[in-house]
């Protein structure tokens, strides 16, 4: 009997784990961070968190909607379902108190997103131009600037970019091949391969600025985006993602543009912006972004092509 109870503890434990596995660490530190401010509500309240039932998250959902996109609240109620689930309690996401609230918030709000701003080729120019401009160890420019052009190129996520290694390059005579072995989209691990083309201006080419960092920093191995120590040290350890936001939002305001509308993602959607302005079809854009649905990618070829196609110019006044 004890080896059973035993045999029987240790399944439990390895189907949390499994259960854990099957979401990347960033999703469930989401996952708890929305459901920490749900506990907090509930206390708040009187109420119980775990398990919780329909009319409670419901109020939850109202409250939150006072200051919260429509996005927000869809997400929040994601979160509370999934740590339920990883619990092990049942809560009924799609009974009518919620669904039918959610659908009355919306008519009242409003569902339309406003993402942040993309960076576009007169940023891009302008922010490399404000790098090299710096009075900065050259090390240290090539570093940035390789990052962000690479960055924009292949239409990366920031966690994609500080996650390549040198052992995903692949110098070729059209460019550069990069190798990604984990995104967003690809949980398991099946990976993708981007190509990056040589650019005819080098100074904004990314797989020129990427052969000169790598040149300068002598990597062979490892981490290609690299934090710094004090007195600008190369270190061996891999630069966050929030230092892609913080980089990207400091060379922006050094550039003379407002970046209070920019984010670590105005690299990627700056790529599918610019490409679709440029008359890239949504399968070539979708092949470089890695996307999975066609619905974002629409979405940046719809704002590319607002004046483009715009019915107000074929009026003569």
């Amino acid at each position: 009997m004890n080896e059973l109870t035993t045999d029987l503890k240790s399944l439990h434990e390895a189907t949390l784990n499994n259960l854990k596995s099957s979401k990347a660490n960033n999703t469930l530190r989401a996952y708890k961070s929305d459901f920490r401010d749900f506990e907090t509500f509930c206390t708040k309240h009187g109420f119980k968190s775990l398990p919780s039932e329909p009319k409670i998250v419901s109020l939850y959902i109202t409250h939150l909607s006072k200051n919260s996109k429509i996005s927000t609240l869809r997400r929040r109620l994601v979160s509370i379902s999934m740590v339920h689930k990883l619990k092990g309690h049942y809560l009924d996401t799609k009974h009518p108190i919620i669904v039918e609230n959610l659908m009355g918030i919306r008519r009242i709000k409003g569902s339309i997103q406003i993402g942040k701003k993309p960076i576009l080729v007169n940023h891009l120019k302008l922010i490399i131009n404000a790098i090299d401009s710096q009075k900065i160890e050259e090390i240290k420019k090539l570093r940035d600037k390789s990052m962000i052009l690479i960055g924009f190129g292949g239409g990366f996520r920031r966690t994609e970019l500080i996650s390549i290694d040198h052992e995903d390059l692949e110098f070729v005579p059209e460019g550069l091949k990069i190798i990604i072995k984990k995104s967003k989209t690809d949980q398991f691990g099946e990976g993708m391969i981007k190509g990056l083309p040589y650019f005819n201006n080098e100074i904004y080419c990314p797989v020129k600025n990427l052969q000169k960092w790598l040149e300068i920093s002598q990597i062979k191995s490892g981490p290609i985006f690299r934090r710094f120590s004090k007195g600008l040290s190369l270190t061996d350890k891999r630069l966050t993602d929030q230092s892609v936001v913080l980089l990207i939002k400091e060379y922006l305001n050094l550039a003379g543009i407002e970046n209070k509308n920019f984010a670590g993602h105005s690299l990627r959607s700056g790529f599918a912006t610019v490409a679709a302005e440029s008359g890239a079809d949504e399968r070539s854009i979708m092949s470089m972004t890695g996307h999975k649905s066609t619905q974002m990618v629409r979405r940046y070829i719809k704002d590319a092509n607002l004046f483009k196609n715009n019915a107000l110019n074929k009026i003569k006044i």
